[in-house]
């Protein structure tokens, strides 16, 4: 595999678990999510969220570490506040999961990056639809809900600085980064699985 395929094989992997695909995002998108969900997406989520700055600083990226533990703190006084929860220690098993993946995903750089590819290459166009989302459906929630998303959905340079890492890394290290980027896609997906199902069937 040559370094200008990986974060295009990324990129395929990624697209298998696309949570754009997602019934929670589908669901919150048209309106027919219940705002309980989105609270316990926001108090549940945001502690996965609360990792992604130490990514950051593992490969080697002080300043937009140190900009992630600030959007992080956003979420919680914007998003999560606003459905009038905080951010606390997961209770949902695939998140709880997703949480203690990151942990060991982030320890070193190879890892760190595929890991965090997986999240931000599809950062941009979630936060487009779920801002979008909570402007259309969902009036009743403080317009600072929206805060976080807004920040992120012209985010590109980030996805792009990271594709970059990749494809400069040794083919072993490549390998490491691209197993990484698989595993994380699917806790992603898996976390969003494990929200969404109590309201399943009453929707």
């Amino acid at each position: 595999m040559s370094a200008t395929e990986t974060s295009r094989r990324c990129d395929e992997i990624i697209a298998k678990h696309s949570l754009l695909q997602h019934p929670f995002y589908q669901a919150w998108n048209d309106g027919t999510l219940p705002v309980a969900a989105l609270t316990d997406y926001a108090r549940e989520y945001g502690a996965f969220i609360d990792t992604i700055s130490h990514g950051w600083s593992v490969v080697g990226e002080p300043t937009i570490a140190k900009i992630e533990e600030d959007h992080a703190e956003l979420w919680d006084s914007s998003f999560a506040a606003g459905l009038g929860t905080s951010v606390t220690s997961p209770q949902i098993p695939q998140v709880a999961d997703l949480v203690e993946m990151s942990r060991e995903m982030f320890s070193e750089r190879a890892t760190a990056l595929g890991a965090l590819y997986a999240f931000e290459a599809q950062q941009p166009e979630t936060a487009r639809t779920k801002l979008k989302g909570l402007k259309a459906h969902y009036p009743q929630l403080p317009e600072s809900c929206g805060q976080y998303f807004d920040i992120h959905e012209q985010d590109y340079d980030e996805p792009a600085l990271l594709a970059a890492e990749i494809d400069s890394l040794s083919d072993a290290d490549r390998n490491r980064a691209l197993a990484a980027c698989g595993r994380m896609s699917r806790g992603l997906y898996d976390a969003l699985t494990g929200v969404y199902e109590p309201y399943r069937s009453t929707m």
